[in-house]
């Protein structure tokens, strides 16, 4: 376990201790980073993967981890200490066919990743977001997955969630999801979201998602809906620009905030490294609906090989 337990303090001091500009000859370190970060992830798939070896010459594929951290600021005109640290770690597990994942983060990873403030669905969360789970299909390539372990301030839970993609012509398609899930103390709760891409051309598409999640300790829907314009600018720096809004369905149908934003994301430096930048306007019910400013800065790595 030393490598799953040491890599992640690791990153976080050294990207803040080194500087992010400059010629990369001169940045040696940062290969370093990613070849130790990478060792660490792939160490400990195989460790897991260790678990369930019956044969040692049974297999002949070896366990490999993939793994994302991501740093983040997001300070507005009214709250100035928004910070986000991510990290998210996925295994491989060849002695069980590949059809297990062990996947393990510090949010959420099923969510959607945006700005709104309101998107912490249990605000308790944000307490202890650790989430431990086995990810289960019948086959690889399957759309119906199962996932059982531990997360919400560490609470017991299981998860089925079905997924289908549907294209509509050559240049758009549907994704529908839904799923269910049961946490020990937070009870039953279930999610549902489509999903419509059109390819406007090869570096331009429109995109349009619908979720809604019902929890069942409240005993209400919170609902979220976007609209976004992607731009491939180059091959390595994208534009998203976007429109979205959330609201919760008790006591009334309503909404809860609505927020704008354009999303620079550059591949600089190497290419496992990314930073976002992203300027959002954001209009609050609990703040009057009165026009917040802020801006999104993010640096995100890449690790370990899927």
């Amino acid at each position: 376990m030393k490598p799953l337990i040491t890599f992640f303090p690791l990153f976080v001091i050294t990207f803040f201790c080194k500087p992010c500009l400059g010629d990369e000859q001169e940045k040696p370190w940062l290969d370093a980073l990613h070849e130790n970060i990478s060792e660490s992830v792939n160490e400990s798939a195989l460790w897991f993967d260790e678990f369930f070896m019956i044969d040692q010459n049974s297999l002949s594929e070896k366990a490999l981890g993939e793994a994302r951290i991501q740093l983040g600021w997001n300070p507005r005109s009214r709250e100035l200490n928004q910070f986000e640290n991510r990290f998210k770690i996925r295994y491989k597990l060849p002695n069980l066919k590949n059809r297990v994942d062990l996947v393990l983060s510090d949010y959420d990873d099923e969510q959607p990743d945006n700005l709104l403030q309101n998107t912490r669905i249990d605000s308790r969360n944000e307490q202890n977001r650790f989430n431990l789970a086995l990810q289960w299909k019948a086959k690889p390539d399957s759309g119906l997955s199962h996932r059982i372990g531990i997360g919400r301030r560490l609470q017991p839970f299981v998860k089925s969630r079905y997924r289908i993609v549907a294209g509509i012509g050559t240049q758009a398609d549907i994704r529908l999801e839904s799923s269910v899930y049961y946490y020990s103390s937070d009870g039953f709760g279930a999610e549902f979201s489509g999903r419509y891409s059109y390819v406007i051309n090869p570096a331009s598409m429109f995109r349009f998602n619908n979720h809604f999640y019902f929890r069942d300790e409240t005993n209400d829907w919170l609902w979220q809906h976007s609209w976004q314009h992607l731009v491939q600018l180059d091959e390595k720096n994208a534009l998203i620009c976007g429109l979205y809004i959330e609201g919760l369905s008790q006591p009334s149908y309503h909404l809860n905030e609505y927020l704008a934003s354009s999303r620079w994301r550059v591949n600089a430096l190497r290419d496992w490294l990314f930073f976002e930048v992203e300027p959002y306007i954001t209009w609050r019910k609990d703040e009057a609906f009165s026009a917040s400013y802020g801006i999104g800065l993010r640096v995100a790595g890449y690790f370990g090989q899927s």
